[in-house]
């Protein structure tokens, strides 16, 4: 794991928020920000390469800049790399750069939630041996998500006030098209975010 920015100190409890960010959104700072009610410091993770998606556009780079400057004011905040996309990897490089003793949370939305426990991991019972690993902080997007009960002890709910449902998609489709979508990002990367996604 490379970090860009680590918050001080050895935290009890980690959250851990893996993601793209392309382009960081207000979403993804409001569920971080609601993350911080239950762990001591959070981590935004870019793994430099993902199992299931490709992506297009701004550059890793460019990714990783935008991140900082979007939380830049929030010193619970850390912003990393991961060499694994999937989230038990990220776990595992969480453990070496921090504590075997700190507790992992893993922050994400209904549709990553249900996508991880149905990830065909090669084996029966992967998904139930990693949740053993650490747990799932999920909040609600198109709906809330209802794990099934051998994972539930795993898996919290997490409140997040009115903004779950903006995506990185949307901006980058309203930016590209010239329409207005600077408003969906963090106001200290808004000029940013248009320069990289705008039209040339």
């Amino acid at each position: 794991m490379q970090f860009f920015r680590r918050a001080t100190g050895q935290p009890p409890r980690l959250g851990v928020f893996p993601g793209s960010f392309h382009p960081v959104t207000v979403a993804h700072l409001a569920l971080a920000y609601a993350a911080l009610r239950h762990v001591d410091e959070l981590v935004f993770v870019l793994p430099r390469v993902f199992p299931h998606k490709d992506y297009l556009g701004a550059t890793f780079d460019q990714r990783v800049e935008l991140l900082l400057a979007a939380t830049a004011d929030t010193p619970a905040f850390s912003v990393a790399a991961s060499e694994g996309g999937l989230f038990l990897e990220i776990a595992r490089e969480c453990r070496k750069a921090y504590s075997v003793e700190t507790q992992l949370s893993f922050l994400c939305g209904r549709d990553a939630a249900e996508r991880i426990v149905s990830w065909d991991y090669g084996r029966p019972g992967a998904a139930a041996e990693m949740l053993r690993e650490f747990d799932l902080l999920v909040a609600a997007r198109d709906g809330a998500y209802d794990p099934a009960p051998e994972h539930a002890p795993a898996v919290r709910a997490i409140d997040v006030q009115g903004c779950a449902a903006v995506s990185a998609t949307e901006v980058r489709g309203r930016i590209a098209r010239g329409a207005a979508g600077e408003h969906l990002v963090p106001a200290a990367i808004r000029e940013r975010v248009r320069e990289v996604y705008g039209r040339p």
